[in-house]
């Protein structure tokens, strides 16, 4: 068995991607079921064909910024306690068919001052598509186990 990777172990500046997914009609449809988010933008060609500049129904921002979560990455050999603060801003659409994947920056590391045992790390991310283009960004905060913690 590999050790995880503890707080001390992330070199800020490293950065890595993750795995790629295409993200499929049943994606949409299951997210939709799950959310409640009917929305016709996700659910009506003909509505979004007459009536938006977009070139289809288009996946949920949401959706695609659980699936950059999922993806395998360096992120799966770290000791992740929790994910503490995500801020995406959703930059173009993602559509049935597309395949996404995350670009990783880590931009600080640094111990809890108020929790022993524990830090952050916050990265930068980019989820772009094979179209070429990065459809989220933001950052996310990561609480990490530090060396000798018990967590």
């Amino acid at each position: 068995m590999i050790a995880a990777a503890h707080l001390e172990d992330i070199e800020v500046g490293a950065s890595f991607q993750t795995a790629r997914r295409t993200v499929t009609e049943a994606d949409i449809v299951a997210f939709a079921g799950v959310s409640g988010d009917f929305n016709p933008l996700h659910v009506d060609e003909l509505f979004v064909c007459e009536q938006t500049p977009f070139e289809g129904r288009i996946a949920h921002g949401p959706l695609v910024l659980s699936m950059s979560y999922g993806l395998a990455s360096v992120r799966d050999g770290w000791k992740i306690l929790a994910l503490v603060e995500c801020q995406r801003r959703f930059r173009a659409p993602v559509y049935p068919g597309d395949t996404v994947w995350a670009e990783l920056e880590v931009l600080e590391t640094r111990p809890s001052s108020s929790r022993p045992g524990v830090g952050f790390a916050t990265l930068a991310v980019e989820v772009r598509s094979d179209r070429g283009e990065v459809v989220q960004s933001g950052r996310d905060v990561l609480m990490i186990a530090t060396r000798g913690s018990e967590a």
